[in-house]
């Protein structure tokens, strides 16, 4: 095994990891002030993917215009969903909102394929083949590669800055923290959770767009597995912390690269659930998750 062969893994590793982490955001955010599973968030990625698809190939928009595109049909799709699925079920059981979670993800992964078809589509490199050679040529980044880290970099930490000194930031870790004192305080649960939607599902179409540049097929079923992956991923670093889920979907990413490149790419994403499996024994909460103790 060769040193660069060793760091062009990893490398690729981290750009798939933060592509995960992008996603996990989503689901983190949303957990973590609804306490909510969104498993919907998946194909809100593949929608986005398809809106940016479109907007390039059959409109001839540059891809700037179709990322941005994107972020608004996405950002409004999440909200809707929000608003119509999971707002009439506020104070109803988990199980009802995590069922209802399930079907609007069925909807939207059907909806795709009556819209769109069941075949593949080949997303075009919105880069272009640009890339990056380091040490005389041994080692080529792309730079989708690089752009895709830089932005999960710039999320982060534009998500932490938020969170930490805006008005609505300070009002989602209210309500994250106590609904009803929230409320009390003059706070719009309503409005809040719609806000926290809204942000999860533009990062969804950003990550569905540096996905489907990376790998490019592009089909119904796009968001199904890496939503799945981003999940574990939220629940590996630590469901409701956003430096957690930075943390698990990087880690993700580079065991599955890791695994794929020596030991089988059939059972890669075995390990990966396996991988969570063992972190989950040792650690319920998860690397950076905090024990919550139940109000009685």
């Amino acid at each position: 095994m060769s040193a660069m062969t060793f760091l062009s893994n990893l490398i690729t590793g981290i750009s798939l990891g933060s592509i995960y982490a992008i996603i996990a955001l989503g689901y983190t955010m949303v957990y973590g002030i609804a306490k909510m599973l969104n498993f919907a968030h998946g194909d809100v990625i593949m929608v986005g993917a398809y809106i940016c698809f479109y907007a390039i190939s059959s409109f001839n928009l540059p891809p700037v215009v179709g990322v941005l595109l994107a972020v608004l049909v996405c950002t409004i799709l999440g909200v809707v969903i929000e608003r119509l699925a999971y707002k009439p079920l506020r104070s109803a059981p988990s199980l009802a909102v995590l069922i209802t979670a399930i079907g609007v993800s069925y909807f939207l992964q059907n909806a795709a394929l009556l819209l769109f078809s069941s075949a593949p589509k080949v997303f075009p490199s919105i880069m272009g083949d640009k890339s990056l050679q380091l040490f005389g040529g041994q080692l080529t980044i792309s730079a989708v590669t690089i752009v895709t880290v830089v932005s999960c970099i710039v999320i982060m930490v534009a998500l932490t800055l938020f969170t930490g000194k805006t008005k609505m930031g300070k009002a989602m870790r209210a309500c994250s923290e106590d609904k009803g004192a929230a409320q009390l305080m003059g706070i719009s649960v309503n409005f809040t959770i719609s806000v926290t939607f809204a942000i999860g599902s533009a990062l969804a179409a950003i990550a569905g767009v540096l996905l489907c540049s990376a790998y490019p097929s592009l089909m119904p079923t796009t968001g199904a597995l890496p939503g799945i992956k981003a999940f574990t991923a939220a629940v590996f670093g630590g469901i409701g912390s956003i430096p957690g889920a930075l943390l698990g979907g990087v880690l993700l990413g580079v065991i599955e690269t890791f695994a794929k490149a020596y030991i089988s790419t059939q059972l890669s994403d075995a390990i990966v659930f396996a991988v969570l499996i063992i972190v989950l024994l040792v650690k319920p909460t998860g690397l950076l998750g905090k024990q919550i103790r139940e109000k009685v």
